[in-house]
């Protein structure tokens, strides 16, 4: 091979790698668009659950007596005590990870942890939902069976 032919070969190979180069960064890029977008979409999604749980709950709260209120109420400030003890460790992790360095790592794992508690948190509410589905089904056959015509 000539040394001519050598050349005009390695500037092919490099115009090839940049295109190469740059077909990947734009790839990259909209893969980030789309997970951002994915991310937006499940934080919509999530609120929109959020908000419909929000008006079960009311709708239960009204039909719900004294007692099953009371109840309520001492397990939802149950749970906001221990959100808030979360919130504030999860504070002093992220001062201890931007002190260090290490903030954007903590970040990722931090969002990670968060979005897996929401999720059990979420299949939990889905079993109250249906445990609560059953037994009014039963409470309704019940009733019905008990019933003259």
């Amino acid at each position: 091979m000539r040394l001519s032919d050598m050349f005009s070969t390695l500037a092919d190979n490099a115009r090839t790698y940049e295109k190469r180069v740059a077909e990947w960064q734009d790839e990259m890029t909209a893969r980030n668009d789309e997970m951002m977008a994915s991310a937006r979409k499940w934080q919509e999604t999530a609120m929109q659950r959020q908000d419909e749980m929000n008006r079960q709950i009311r709708g239960y709260f009204e039909e719900a007596g004294e007692n099953v209120r009371n109840q309520w109420q001492v397990m939802q400030t149950a749970w906001e005590d221990q959100f808030q003890k979360m919130r504030e460790k999860g504070e002093e992790m992220r001062a201890q990870a931007t002190k260090s360095g290490h903030f954007p790592e903590w970040a990722e794992a931090y969002a990670a942890q968060m979005v897996g508690f929401a999720q059990k948190m979420q299949d939990e509410a889905a079993n109250a939902i249906a445990a609560a589905t059953e037994a009014r089904g039963k409470d309704k056959s019940k009733d019905s069976g008990t019933k003259t015509v």
